[in-house]
């Protein structure tokens, strides 16, 4: 491999977590993107309260990225061997963790509780 592209970069993913799940995931993220720009749009500002959910959540999605990673590649943290697998490792990390914030706040918003519209109302 000698040029790194994008269409080598998407080859690589769908080898990885084959070629449905590749997609899926990719459509997912689509989904949630426009669904948390919905959110932002239609509420016109930022609810301190989702957000800070939001934040609690982002080390279970960090710790969901890795294990979700470890079990596709059939990896085990002992076969980190350098200093760019900890940067791969620790790049996944803070992926999984800002999809997961994303996600829970823009599900947070669209289905929260009674309790959490009545206050972004006032």
């Amino acid at each position: 491999m000698k040029d790194m592209t994008f269409e080598t970069l998407i080859a690589v993913f769908e080898e990885i977590f084959g070629r449905s799940l590749f997609w899926v995931m990719v459509a997912v993220a689509v989904v949630v993107t426009l669904g948390y720009l919905f959110v932002l749009i239609r509420d016109r500002s930022i609810s301190w309260k989702k957000f800070l959910f939001a934040q609690l959540s982002m080390p279970v999605g960090a710790v969901l990225a890795i294990w979700f990673v470890m079990v596709m590649t059939e990896s085990r943290l002992t076969d980190l061997g350098g200093p760019v697998d900890i940067i791969v490792f620790l790049g996944i990390a803070v992926t999984g963790a800002i999809g997961m914030a994303i996600l829970v706040y823009t599900l947070e918003s669209l289905f929260g509780s009674k309790r959490t519209k009545q206050s972004s109302e006032n």
